[in-house]
């Protein structure tokens, strides 16, 4: 009889959505070939476990969506908790965009990378993964891949930039809220949990399609655009750790 609370990141990509997920994750035609038979066994025992569940609670709306998709059921929205400074403190704003990110197809910096490449405007791209040696082959050298840093050096990058750069779909996206608790606006494409946390003109601006040209176009909209930091730090604590502790906290307490 104990009641069941699931807080759902998302229904498993791989039993749900098996096209995008190979794709996402670059797998091979071997790969693709022997998993379907498996998944179509593991994703009846997935939806039948989920009527385990008193309630869902979902990441993002389109988390909240895809558990309506899957299980045919109902879900609150809390957000995930975001690292954000209790105060803003104004910076100087330097003159690079920046990534934050593993270097992974599904991020899709190369949209980034071609794009400012495209530009000539400064980027820095933070992180490692299995495409950086690919990114860099095709990187101009307005681009910079600075590799591993600690979070001290991350957030140093994160306050003086000049905006954000959010190419890839996500359930949700910790680094957008990360870099507007710096008070700095961010170029997000226009899906998944970005649609929840990036305000148009107020905290940043969207790009439609998945293309360098799109997102060059957003690039050079937003270099036009004037942005009041203090508003993006505001909207950004609505993220913060002690607000999702109270709000799962209120509802496991109901």
């Amino acid at each position: 009889d104990t009641r069941h609370v699931c807080y759902c990141l998302t229904p498993a990509r791989f039993l749900w959505n098996f096209d995008g997920y190979v794709a996402r994750e670059g797998m091979g035609s071997f790969i693709r070939s022997l998993l379907p038979s498996l998944i179509q066994r593991l994703a009846r025992w997935d939806h039948m476990a989920s009527y385990r569940v008193d309630e869902f609670v979902s990441i993002s709306t389109c988390v909240q969506q895809r558990v309506r998709n899957t299980y045919d059921r109902e879900s609150e929205i809390i957000y995930p908790p975001v690292r954000v400074p209790y105060s803003y403190e104004p910076t100087s704003v330097g003159d690079y965009y920046l990534v934050v990110s593993r270097l992974i197809p599904y991020k899709r910096i190369d949209l980034a990378v071609k794009a400012f490449t495209q530009l000539g405007i400064p980027l820095h791209i933070i992180g490692n993964g299995r495409d950086k040696d690919a990114l860099k082959a095709e990187a101009g050298a307005n681009v910079s891949f600075l590799g591993f840093l600690s979070d001290e050096e991350v957030a140093e990058e994160m306050r003086h930039c000049r905006a954000f750069i959010f190419p890839g779909e996500e359930d949700f996206g910790i680094t957008p809220v990360e870099v507007m608790g710096c008070g700095r606006p961010v170029v997000a494409f226009k899906g998944g949990g970005a649609l929840d946390t990036v305000v148009e003109g107020v905290t940043g601006t969207f790009f439609d399609e998945p293309t360098p040209a799109s997102l060059a176009e957003a690039v050079l909209r937003i270099e036009e655009m004037v942005f009041d930091s203090e508003r993006i730090f505001e909207h950004a604590q609505r993220f913060e750790e002690s607000r999702f502790c109270a709000l799962l906290r209120q509802k496991l307490n109901q």
